[in-house]
């Protein structure tokens, strides 16, 4: 579902999509980072925000994933599987920042914690 902003600055694309691909550096610190600081605009905030909710499900599945998978070997694929998602979610949304727009990512993948 793309969004309607307005235009949109070069400097507010970048920190954007540094909201999602800062994520393969560091996780959930980069969209921490850029919600915390630059999400002035409703544009980046409303990237900033959703990789943000990308960064906690895949922290809390891996914890949760982590903690079965000493009971059961078989869990260990959830997070695993659920990192390749996020991966290619961060991809598009990423795309669609440097474009200047919005895709929202399904609730699955970033749970809708923070707006």
């Amino acid at each position: 579902m793309p969004g309607h902003f307005g235009p949109v600055s070069d400097d507010e694309k970048t920190w954007s999509l540094m909201a999602y691909v800062g994520q393969f550096l560091v996780g959930a610190i980069a969209p921490g980072v850029v919600y915390l600081g630059k999400a002035r605009s409703p544009f980046v905030r409303k990237h900033a925000a959703q990789g943000l909710n990308m960064g906690i499900a895949a922290i809390a599945v891996w914890i949760v994933g982590g903690l079965l998978s000493l009971a059961v070997d078989f869990f260990i694929w959830v997070p695993l599987l659920f990192t390749a998602v996020v991966m290619f979610f961060l991809v598009y949304a990423g795309r669609a920042a440097n474009r200047g727009e919005f895709r929202r990512v399904p609730a699955v993948v970033a749970w809708p914690l923070l707006k």
